[in-house]
């Protein structure tokens, strides 16, 4: 479905160039839940943002069902960590956004972005500014946004890393049976490895300086996950010491 071929990226600085991604190869199937791990800087939220075209690469080139991508694509949408709601419209009216920039009639993105705010289950709170909402619900709202334009991609860029323990749970369930119920197309960006296990497929592993693909990892644990106690299952505990460790998260500190 997705393919990502030879993407380099360059930045350039006051001081000097800095590559922030070197030549990522990588293939995704439709249908299936990705997540990019890594430690900060390996390139992973550049990665995402490259493939849903709001920055250009370098080098390379992103094609989408047989055709290179060019510019922000309307088949894909994207859940950013900070939401950032419009606090002078009301929920739904946030997520229309995308609806409106596609010029969708007004009764339809109405019942459209309805339709999104019922599978985060917020259906009861269209009409409240969305500033008396919890962060969690606000996070909800995002994801919402993002399916209202019903795309064939969802990418999805650290959503949960500024909530609570509790919250970031309960959102981690409600993804995986939405993705479950849509059979979209998922590519998450987390640091969290118990967080990329519970959710993926298959996870793709990345270090830094610079940032490149090292490695990509199948899942191979049941679902619905949320059924069993993922994180004492002797699989994903085995998975999780491999990758902190493939990473070089366990390396002696000089003191």
């Amino acid at each position: 479905m997705l393919s990502i071929r030879h993407v380099s990226k360059v930045f350039d600085t006051k001081d000097r160039e800095v590559l922030a991604l070197h030549d990522v190869n990588l293939d995704i199937e439709e249908g299936e839940f990705i997540s990019f791990v890594g430690p900060s800087g390996c390139g992973k939220t550049t990665l995402l943002r490259i493939i849903d075209g709001l920055t250009e690469p370098s080098e390379g080139e992103v094609i989408f069902n047989g055709q290179v991508l060019s510019g922000v694509s309307r088949e894909m949408g994207f859940v950013f960590q900070d939401i950032n709601l419009l606090p002078w419209r009301s929920v739904v009216e946030n997520v229309e956004i995308g609806l409106e920039a596609r010029g969708v009639e007004k009764s339809e993105r109405r019942r459209q972005a309805l339709e999104a705010l019922r599978m985060v289950g917020l259906e009861q709170v269209a009409d409240v500014p969305p500033y008396t909402l919890s962060g969690g619900m606000q996070q909800r709202v995002g994801v919402a946004r993002a399916l209202a334009i019903r795309p064939k991609v969802l990418l999805m860029d650290e959503p949960f890393g500024h909530l609570d323990n509790f919250t970031r749970e309960t959102l981690q369930i409600e993804v995986a049976k939405l993705w479950q119920q849509l059979k979209t197309t998922i590519i998450f960006v987390t640091h969290d490895v118990d967080e990329a296990i519970f959710l993926s497929t298959r996870i793709a592993l990345f270090h830094s300086n610079p940032g490149r693909l090292a490695k990509v990892l199948e899942v191979d644990l049941p679902h619905p996950r949320w059924e069993f106690n993922v994180r004492a299952d002797e699989r994903a505990i085995a998975m999780r010491e491999y990758i902190l460790d493939y990473l070089g998260v366990r390396k002696d500190v000089m003191v």
